[in-house]
């Protein structure tokens, strides 16, 4: 559970850093990295690509992260 943590809040601050420069905090970043794992993975599931281990838990979530903020961003 801990790791899970960890991986969504570095994913979230991954993705803040590819679109707009800066992390948001802990908690934005780890509510951001919690979605975009679910959407990463159900992204990564439809093209058919499959990840393991926690390097690949963190791509799924940073991947899912930077999609939802290029979502957000657009419909701003």
């Amino acid at each position: 559970m801990i790791t899970g943590i960890i991986i969504g809040i570095l994913a979230g601050f991954i993705a803040f850093k590819f679109t707009s420069g800066s992390g948001k905090g802990c908690l934005v970043n780890l509510i951001l990295g919690i979605i975009g794992g679910s959407v990463g993975g159900w992204v990564f599931s439809f093209l058919g690509i499959t990840t393991t281990g926690r390097i690949g838990e963190l791509v799924t979530a940073t991947v899912g992260a930077v999609l939802v903020l290029w979502v957000w961003n657009k419909l701003k």
